[in-house]
């Protein structure tokens, strides 16, 4: 049977249903219906029907979308796990420990929330992204994210050798740097007070160190207890250096306040181990009073290599730079203007004839407030008395501060020949890329704080997997500085700098990038975050039809100009999420 529209002149056609049928050897055609009188809607229906497809009712979908979760991210993200081999140095297939880490890690990058918030999400009932589907995780709950914790505590170990075998080598730089952050309550037994860079007053806080490869790359990372100095964190990071990793010999670079005489007396010497730092201001003032250098050196260069009794074996490296001279000698200025600022106010309230201030101990804790405040009492000259308060500046101490402006010393144990003057300074400079994976860790990406945990154990988890989100994150960026703000061609960045010791510059088009706000092909650019949000937007959408509501399957969305170029510079097929 089939339908049949026949012309009728001025009339509307004719709409018959018809039946073809064969009758001595030749075929012919009845009429079974006139279906001129039906509706349009119900003749395509019946149409449809005679060619053996399904017809829907009125009000019904052919496809139904069951459920819609952002993917693109979560694709972006694991498929960098996978591709990089993270998961594998993480423990076997198969494993429901292994998987949760590898959750947690995706999730630290995408959504840096707590474990509760993270089980929640990962949760198939309660879920913010695929991430848990993709991972085939099921039903999760936060207890399960803790003990998942405590079995990555005991793999680290195991987890840094790996990651050193890939990046480190006898002979290389070790970049190392200490940072803390505040956690909280008071039960942990690694909170304690110290030295609290996050400017959190009354939190207790804990101390980390982390060890990089020579181009940033992060391999190890230990926490200490919340008082621990800087310096003292040292001995434990040649102990894993030598003993965990295997190697032999290293040169370890890291700043002023980490590598100290003594540190190099008492650890690094009896490891055989080289290094690089640089000298405090008052070595460098000892230095310049024993005649070991002059200014006049300076007049014509910015870099000088000399030698000094006071260390011996050791080269030192004498920088001046020009420009960071005239901004250390502004902010002075501006730091003397506003001490002299709130003496002054002070030294009115002393003079005033109505209510004066009054009592040497009361004007002296006001005045030590300011001092202090602005870091300046090395340069004020204060007279306290019960009736009165003066004060002047101690010019010759400024002058002296002063001619060393700009001016830095590298120290280090390598002869010229292992490492010149130049790349013994810039491997001292590569310590900026320890700080912004710290930096990246504690507040732009990662969000290591708050600490809720109150069980060490669980500390040092968090933050180890702080740490493997961020090789995660590093290696992301290597890929993906076409389309972020990051400069991508550090070749001609460098043959724009003058030289090692003046300021670093951008390259062409990461000036351009930043200028125009656009790529070289004409995409937006992105940060990194802003660039998980965009692909957050491509969706993995759960589909019903209307022949068998019971069968599901899997569509994604399609993927814009700017998800596909991040998906091809990562190597990544966000419908399997592998490379």
């Amino acid at each position: 049977m089939y339908i049949e529209a026949v012309p009728n002149r001025i009339s509307p056609p004719a709409v018959l249903l018809r039946e073809s049928y064969r009758a001595g050897g030749k075929i012919k055609k009845r009429t079974l219906l006139n279906l001129s009188g039906w509706s349009p809607v119900l003749v395509e229906g019946l149409r449809a029907l005679l060619k053996g497809a399904t017809v829907l009712p009125p009000g019904q979908d052919a496809i139904t979308i069951k459920r819609s979760l952002p993917h693109g991210h979560v694709a972006a993200v694991l498929g960098t796990v996978r591709r990089i081999g993270l998961d594998r140095v993480l423990g076997p297939a198969g494993n429901r420990c292994r998987d949760l880490v590898v959750a947690m890690i995706v999730a630290r990058l995408i959504a840096p929330v707590s474990k509760l918030a993270t089980a929640k999400a990962l949760d198939p009932a309660t879920a913010g992204s695929s991430l848990g589907t993709v991972l085939g995780l099921a039903e999760v709950d936060e207890d399960e994210l803790y003990t998942a914790l405590d079995w990555l505590l005991e793999r680290q170990p195991q987890v840094e050798t790996a990651l050193a075998r890939r990046h480190l080598e006898n002979g290389t730089l070790v970049l190392y740097d200490v940072s803390s952050s505040y956690l909280e309550g008071r039960c942990c037994p690694l909170a304690q007070r110290g030295y609290c860079r996050d400017r959190k007053r009354g939190k207790l806080q804990i101390v980390y160190g982390l060890l990089c490869a020579p181009n940033g790359c992060p391999v190890a990372i230990e926490v200490f207890e919340g008082s621990t100095g800087d310096p003292m964190t040292l001995a434990a990071q040649i102990d894993k250096v030598k003993r965990r990793f295997g190697l032999s010999h290293v040169v370890l670079v890291g700043d002023r306040g980490m590598i100290t005489q003594a540190r190099i007396e008492d650890d690094i010497k009896p490891a055989n181990l080289d290094w690089i730092t640089a000298l405090r201001a008052p070595a460098i003032h000892a230095l310049l009073d024993a005649g070991a250098f002059q200014l006049s050196l300076f007049d014509e260069r910015d870099l000088a290599s000399i030698t000094s009794d006071d260390y011996p074996g050791e080269r030192l490296i004498v920088c001046r730079n020009p420009d960071l001279a005239v901004a250390r000698r502004r902010k002075r200025e501006d730091l003397l203007a506003a001490t002299e600022r709130d003496l002054s106010a002070i030294q009115r309230a002393v003079r005033r004839a109505r209510d004066p201030l009054r009592g040497a101990a009361e004007i002296g804790l006001r005045a030590g407030a300011v001092v202090g405040k602005y870091k300046m009492a090395k340069h004020f000259a204060l007279s306290i008395a019960n009736t009165d308060f003066s004060f002047a500046r101690k010019q010759n101490a400024i002058d002296a501060e002063m001619r060393l402006d700009g001016i830095y010393v590298i120290r280090t144990s390598l002869t010229a020949r292992v490492l010149d003057d130049t790349a013994s300074v810039r491997a001292y400079k590569s310590l900026a890329q320890v700080e912004r994976a710290i930096r990246s860790i504690k507040t732009v990406d990662l969000q290591i704080r708050p600490i809720f945990h109150w069980a060490a154990p669980r500390v040092r988890a968090h933050v180890c997997l702080c740490m493997l989100a961020y090789y995660v994150e590093w290696h992301m960026r290597q890929r993906l500085a076409p389309m972020l703000y990051d400069d991508d061609n550090k070749q001609a960045a460098e043959a724009l700098r003058t030289s090692i010791v003046a300021k670093a510059q951008r390259s062409a088009s990461a000036v351009a990038k930043q200028t125009f706000g656009t790529t070289p092909d004409g995409l937006p650019v992105h940060s990194l975050h802003s660039l998980f949000a965009d692909l957050a937007t491509l969706a993995q959408n759960t589909v019903i039809t209307a022949l068998d509501a019971s069968c599901e399957f899997i569509l994604h969305t399609r993927p814009t100009a700017i998800q596909q170029k991040a998906f091809d510079l990562l190597g990544i097929n966000p419908a399997s999420c592998t490379q």
